[in-house]
Order: structure tokens, then C-alpha cells, then sequence
């Protein structure tokens, strides 16, 4: 056997290790992290509750609320914050899910590819042992560690706002009953983990872009103009029947979670959407990632 055979053949057919693509997530995630324009990103997202608290401390004047419905139809928070600081945490997730959460995973998931290859580094990756694939899911990965991270971010800001500005304790659901601060910490934590998972349609859609175009800017300013323009038809009374289908159709269903009992519909509905959402684009983006001639 010659010498190319001995030394060429295994290194191009031998699959990385697990513990080898596990130190390429690692990778990812430090390197995403690290960033300015993420720390950035998660100040800002720290910020919104902080504005909110102090905007109602100033118009009540640290008196107690009345109980009832918010406005427009959104949910039964706001009103109740200075009755409890723990729906602080609630109204801060209402705040920034319509747009500036969907606004940050949209700079993660469009800068995923788009940057690399903007950057030159993408065919760099590619010669190390990971294959398309595998490349692709760790991007992925890393964009849903960002839709954790980015809103616990803003529950815990809330939450410490919350205990600064406002008294804490047991609390009453939107359904009227008493529930204890513990079992209203526990909903506090379920419903940031529902509005992380209500993200994953948006990164899929924002990673897709990422694989169609070659410059970070362009794909970022894409994902989150998609996002603001779905959010405007879903607003639109003529468009009722196709509405349900949007991804951010159900986003609110988590203010559910403060009924007692639970509505699980709409939340249901929600997390099977994102799951369709992250089906369909993810699968684009694999389809057309693995068949780009990568030139960058």
C-alpha cells in the first residue's frame, strides 16, 4: 500500500468523535457569547424591565394597583405589578416578545452562516473533520442557547426590579384565585422556558436566511423585517384565516399559565407551531446549506 493510501484514506473517511463535536459547540458557544454585539444585546434586553419598573413606580407612586385585564387585550400584568413585583417578570416577557427578543435572535440566527461566509472563515470550518450537518445543527444549537439565555436575561432583571420597587408574596391569578410566592416563582420560570421554545420558529427562519445570503448585515435585516411584518399582517382583521399559521400568532398564549386550572390550548397550539416552523426552515436550510458551493 502506498503512502498517500496510509496517510490520506483514514482522515478523509473517518467521522469526528462526539467529544470532538462537542468541543465545536463549545467553540460556538464562547465565541457567540463573547461578542460585543450580544453582550449588547442582552443589556438592552436587561434594560426593558428595569424601564417598565421604575415607569410604573413613577405613575403609581408605589401604590397598589387595581386588578383587572390590561390593555388592548394583552395580558392581566401590568395592573397587578405593584400589587406583587413577581408580575414584573411577567410583563417584561410581554414587553419584549413582539419585538425585541424576536429582534435578538434574528441578529444571532442571521449573522449563524451569513457571517462566516462574510467573513471568510466559513471554508475554514469546513475542512476540520465536521461536515455540513453537524456545523449546521451546532449553529442551531448555539441560536437556541441564545433564546434561553437572552430570556432569563430578562425574567431574572425582572424579577430583581420586581423586589426592589414592589412588594413580594403570595399572588392572585388571572383567574382570580391565590397561589403562594413559590408556586409563583415555579409558573415565573415555566413561562420563560414557553417563551424561549415559542423562539425556535424564529431561528429557524433567521439560520435559513443565513444559508441564501453571504453577508451578515443583510441576512440580520431580513430575519428581523420578516418578523415585523408577520407581526403586522397577524394584526390585520382581513387576514383572520391565515393568522393562526403565523409563528407569532400564539407568542401570548403564555400568560395561560397564570390561569387556574391551566388553558393548554393555545399554548399547545404554540409549541406545535414552532415545532412546524423549525421542521420546515430548519429542513430548508439543510437542503440548501449541504448543496451551496461555498466560494467564501
Amino acid at each position: 500500500m502506498s503512502r498517500v493510501d496510509t496517510i490520506g484514506t483514514p482522515d478523509a473517511v473517518r467521522a469526528p468523535s462526539p467529544l470532538w463535536t462537542f468541543g465545536l459547540l463549545r467553540s460556538e458557544l464562547v465565541t457567540t457569547f463573547r461578542r460585543w454585539r450580544t453582550l449588547a444585546l442582552l443589556a438592552v434586553l436587561a434594560g426593558v424591565p428595569i424601564l417598565v419598573g421604575i415607569a410604573v413606580r413613577i405613575q403609581t407612586g408605589g401604590g397598589s394597583g387595581r386588578d383587572g385585564r390590561g390593555g388592548d387585550g394583552g395580558p392581566a400584568f401590568i395592573t397587578q405589578i405593584t400589587n406583587n413585583g413577581l408580575f414584573l417578570v411577567f410583563t417584561a416577557l410581554a414587553a419584549t416578545l413582539p419585538f425585541f427578543l424576536p429582534m435578538a435572535i434574528g441578529v444571532i440566527a442571521g449573522d449563524a452562516i451569513a457571517g462566516e461566509a462574510n467573513s471568510g472563515t466559513l471554508r475554514y470550518l469546513l475542512v476540520a473533520p465536521a461536515g455540513r450537518t453537524r456545523l449546521l445543527l451546532t449553529k442551531y444549537a448555539t441560536t437556541m442557547a441564545f433564546c434561553l439565555v437572552a430570556t432569563l436575561v430578562v425574567a431574572v432583571s425582572a424579577l430583581a426590579v420586581g423586589a426592589l420597587l414592589f412588594p413580594l408574596g403570595d399572588l392572585t391569578t388571572i383567574s382570580g384565585t391565590r397561589i403562594s410566592f413559590a408556586d409563583g416563582l415555579g409558573r415565573a420560570l415555566l413561562i420563560a422556558l414557553v417563551v424561549a421554545a415559542s423562539l425556535i420558529g424564529v431561528a429557524a427562519l433567521g439560520l435559513f436566511i443565513s444559508t441564501l445570503i453571504n453577508s451578515g448585515i443583510a441576512a440580520m435585516a431580513t430575519t428581523v423585517g420578516l418578523v415585523i411584518t408577520v407581526q403586522i399582517l397577524d394584526q390585520i382583521p382581513q387576514l383572520h384565516a391565515l393568522q393562526p399559521y403565523f409563528f407569532s400568532h400564539y407568542w401570548l398564549s403564555f400568560a395561560d399559565l397564570m390561569r387556574d386550572p391551566v388553558y393548554w390550548d393555545d399554548l399547545l397550539h404554540n409549541l406545535g407551531l414552532q415545532a412546524l416552523y423549525a421542521a420546515v426552515f430548519g429542513s430548508a436550510a439543510w437542503a440548501r446549506f449541504t448543496t451551496k458551493d461555498i466560494t467564501a
